[in-house]
Formats: C-alpha cells, structure tokens, sequence
C-alpha cells in the first residue's frame, strides 16, 4: 500500500509507505539493552509472562494470560516486555499475538534467558514448597 500526499504549492506528490496503526514499535536487535532486559524481568508478572511463553510452543494471545491484575495493567506488563525487546506482538485478525524473542536475547546475552528462566523455576519451587 502507498500513501500519495498532495503537495499544497503543486510541486508534485510525495511517496512514502503507509504505516498501519496495528503496527506496533519493536526495538531493532541492535537496540537492545541489558539494563532494559533486566528491568522488564524483574517485575513479577511480567516474568510470569515470559515464563509462560518460554514454556509454549508458540506465540501466544494476550487474552490466554490469566493475570491478577487489571486489563490496562496487564496491556502496561506487555508494552514494557515489547520496548525492552524481551517479547515481539503482532496482530493476527483482531487477536494480538506475543512471542519471546528468544534468537535475539540468546544472539546478544548468551545464557542469560536460560539462566533466569531457570532461575524463577527454582523460586517458583522453593515457595510453593
């Protein structure tokens, strides 16, 4: 799709792709932080959400995570997750689905989404027990 802009002066018409507004912003690999990583991952129910993720075999709808929280506190866990580059969301139909980036953070911090991942299990564990 292409998007024709009408110059006011006549001097033609400019080009430019059309963006949708279902686009939704991701950080390039390149942009992504550590610090950014670690603080995403450190709030509770945004590390259930990646271990969810983790363990499922695919991309996952929004709608299939049961959180205690509000909807708009959930929709804030995920656009954090989004712009650190933990998580790339794509629309599918009207369903917005969630994926880990995991190529990416192991490309970048080799061992480090393994090791939280295990990490939170061992918690998990320990205060269940």
């Amino acid at each position: 799709m292409v998007l024709v802009l009408w110059s006011p002066r006549g001097s033609g018409a400019a080009v430019s792709p059309a963006v949708s507004s279902r686009d939704l912003p991701h950080p390039a690999s390149d942009e992504i932080r550590l610090e950014d990583v670690l603080h995403a991952l450190s709030d509770p129910m945004r590390l259930r959400i990646v271990r969810e993720l983790a363990g499922a075999r695919g991309e996952l709808s929004c709608s299939h995570f049961d959180l205690p929280v509000t909807k708009s506190t959930t929709t804030h866990h995920f656009r954090v997750l989004r712009e650190s580059g933990v998580i790339r969301q794509v629309y599918r139909g009207t369903a917005k689905m969630n994926g880990l980036r995991r190529d990416d953070l192991d490309e970048l911090f080799p061992g480090l989404l393994a090791a939280l991942l295990d990490a939170a299990a061992r918690q998990a564990v320990r205060l269940a027990g």
